[in-house]
């Protein structure tokens, strides 16, 4: 197997996790070349703790092609995801590494599927048995201010989880949507009470001003609410405390629909607009880079489109159009 070719390293290690074999793409995945990896301690080669290696380490000598993703800082760079498929080769704890944001870029759909489907099976179990313990731990009386601000912060936490998973799951989506007629208002609206609690913690309102006579619109609206609801809040995170989201609805001269989105801490460089609407690679995200990615490929789907440009105070505007 090339694994030049598919832009993949493998890697092995000893049983005290010095690295001692690597091969592949390793400029492109780890960020440095061969000899860089080679007989240096997992946790520096991957990006990631000492007690993960250690985990890590553990799955692999289990030997049950257990898979592992990590999002990790390697190099002076953005944080990069990585996909872990770890298991024995030769005697030694081995792992197959690929950097997502390269199996992604122009993926078809049954890839992307398949990979959502993984991802979203392999996080979801383990994040359920957190929020089990973590709504156990709230109901207990006893708990001092500073606990209970800290199980607040831990709920939050799984929400934002829970609909990053959702976005993963839906990017892979290929399946037909359920078209059915909805009032722009009520969509933004429905969305917006998907991250209420988000929203109130900040303080932030979003504030719909809706031109007279906008026709109802064309979606799947199950499936367009939550991607919405990710942006609103991403732009919502921008804002200071007490600040209010502008959200505009209005039709155009082609009989379309438009939602117009303003982001005032969302500056639009000019090198980054290529790269906008591209997995892992939007900075106006937030931490939250599959968004924007999830929500043209939702409305693509859909027979509509969202486009970004600068408005005239430099703030972003996100338009998205519906079609007649």
């Amino acid at each position: 197997m090339n694994l030049h070719l598919l832009q993949a390293v493998q890697i092995s290690w000893s049983p005290s996790l010095g690295v001692t074999r690597a091969e592949g793409d390793c400029e492109t995945v780890l960020h440095r070349p061969t000899s860089e990896v080679m007989e240096r301690p997992l946790h520096v080669v991957l990006g990631t703790t000492a007690e993960k290696a250690r985990e890590l380490d553990a799955l692999a000598r289990q030997d049950r092609r257990a898979v592992e993703f990590l999002y990790v800082s390697l190099g002076a760079g953005d944080p990069v995801p990585l996909r872990l498929t770890l298991g024995m080769d030769a005697g030694e704890a081995t792992a197959a590494v690929v950097d997502l944001r390269v199996l992604l870029a122009g993926a078809p759909p049954v890839q992307l599927s398949g990979l959502a489907s993984q991802l979203s099976h392999e996080l979801r179990n383990p994040l359920s048995s957190v929020k089990m313990a973590v709504q156990t731990l709230a109901r207990n009386t006893g708990l001092s201010e500073r606990d209970q601000r800290r199980l607040t912060i831990a709920n939050r936490e799984i929400r934002t989880l829970e609909r990053m998973l959702w976005l993963v799951s839906e990017y892979g989506r290929d399946s037909t949507p359920n078209m059915e007629q909805h009032a722009p208002r009520s969509l933004v609206q429905e969305a917006t009470a998907m991250v209420a609690p988000e929203l109130a913690e900040r303080r932030v309102e979003v504030r719909v001003d809706e031109a007279p006579d906008v026709p109802r619109v064309k979606v799947d609206a199950g499936r367009l609410r939550p991607v919405l609801a990710q942006v609103l809040l991403n732009v919502a995170m921008g804002l200071t405390e007490g600040g209010n989201v502008e959200v505009s609805i209005v039709p155009d001269d082609q009989g379309r629909v438009r939602i117009l989105l303003k982001d005032p801490a969302g500056a639009l460089p000019e090198e980054e607009r290529d790269s906008l609407f591209e997995p892992f690679e939007c900075r106006l995200a937030r931490g939250a880079g599959l968004s924007l990615a999830a929500l043209r490929r939702v409305l693509e789907h859909q027979g509509g489109d969202v486009s970004a440009e600068t408005g005239p105070d430099t703030a972003a505007v996100f338009t998205l159009t519906f079609a007649a």
